[in-house]
């Protein structure tokens, strides 16, 4: 009988990309995979069309830290959650459950625990989200992506692992990626990346500085959803909402990148010793748990940092320019990573936690 493991994790790429660099390798074991995820979110796009992933959904709440009306109804839409996740698992029985943290989680952890099946969670950023923190409780192990993590979890769950890289991401041509964009590869390539959700505030100092920008550069730029400007058509300048077979290449052809500080992001980047400026989401904005991975990083020579709060157009440009300048640095500071097989650590670690 094959055994059967239940991932979960969504509301943002950032919270699948893990999910999709474990899933190949319980697939190539012969495992039976499932997924639950919310019914519209992220996740299910990223999902349902990966061969022998079987997806479920169920419902979700936000979970806030500021007032909203939403915050009195949406424990109710929680409770329904654990309610339809305990009678998936119950049905299902998988033998171990992995989660990416977002909101659609929470009731899945708790419902796994419910079950009496072992449930890891994976913290991806410095300190742990909010859906975590409500998750840790009910879970057996907490892997940690930061060193400085565990100092901020119960000691006898907390294990640090390192980041997980897909590893399609290591295999991308800079020839396909320049022909997908349509640049000529004659000038250096900078990609932008808002995450899958975009960023307004980079998006537009990127488009006030176009002008300037494309003297030096040809531009890639991921905008996210709903924010790609039609107007806008210039020579080296590629606009697309998001991207995900195509990824792996555009990276490999990218001389420097504009991000915000997401955790899986930025040690993708790293993986690819890739020149970066991080522009994380202020915390008026979040938790202001992009801030810590900027500066962690920062302080590890990776990146250079531009906090929202100081983005202007020229402090933007100023910026770009002093990374480009710099990244022989960034990119020596990065080779000392040693960094191992974090992928195989933490399958390793799921399959001795799996229920026998």
């Amino acid at each position: 009988m094959k055994k059967k493991i239940l991932f979960t994790g969504g509301g943002s790429a950032g919270h699948v990309t893990v999910n999709l660099a474990l899933i190949p390798r319980f697939l190539k074991d012969d495992w039976d995979i499932h997924y639950i995820g919310s019914e519209n979110g992220i996740e299910r796009q990223l999902i349902e069309p990966v061969k022998g992933v079987t997806y479920h959904h169920v419902a979700t709440g936000k979970l806030r830290r500021y007032f909203d009306w939403n915050n009195f109804k949406d424990p109710f839409k929680v409770i329904k959650g654990v309610g339809e996740a305990f009678s998936i698992i119950k049905r299902e029985k998988p033998s171990v459950i992995f989660s990416k943290g977002g909101f659609v989680s929470v009731p899945v952890v708790i419902a796994g625990k419910m079950n009496g099946v072992p449930v890891i969670i994976h913290e991806s950023d410095l300190t742990p989200g909010l859906a975590n923190k409500v998750a840790i409780p009910f879970a057996s192990k907490v892997c940690t992506t930061f060193p400085e993590t565990v100092n901020h979890l119960p000691e006898s769950k907390a294990e640090y692992i390192g980041a997980v890289v897909r590893d399609e991401l290591k295999n991308g041509k800079r020839s396909t990626g320049l022909s997908f964009a349509g640049f000529t590869g004659t000038k250096p390539v900078m990609l932008i990346m808002g995450g899958s959700l975009g960023a307004k505030r980079i998006n537009e100092a990127v488009r006030n500085q176009l002008d300037e920008l494309l003297q030096t550069f040809d531009i890639l730029h991921l905008t996210g959803k709903g924010q790609v400007d039609e107007n806008l058509q210039m020579q080296g300048y590629k606009q697309f909402e998001y991207v995900t077979d195509e990824l792996p290449h555009l990276l490999a052809m990218s001389d420097l990148i504009v991000s915000r500080a997401g955790s899986n992001s930025i040690f993708e980047f790293l993986a690819l010793k890739k020149p970066m400026l991080l522009i994380p989401l202020s915390r008026a904005a979040s938790r202001g748990d992009q801030i810590l991975n900027a500066q962690s990083f920062q302080k590890s020579g990776y990146a250079n940092v531009l906090l929202e709060e100081d983005l202007s157009e020229a402090s933007f440009l100023k910026s770009v320019r002093e990374t480009f300048e710099n990244r022989s640095t960034y990119i020596k500071a990065m080779e000392q990573d040693n960094a191992g097989d974090q992928a195989n650590k933490i399958e390793t670690l799921i399959k001795n936690k799996a229920k026998k």
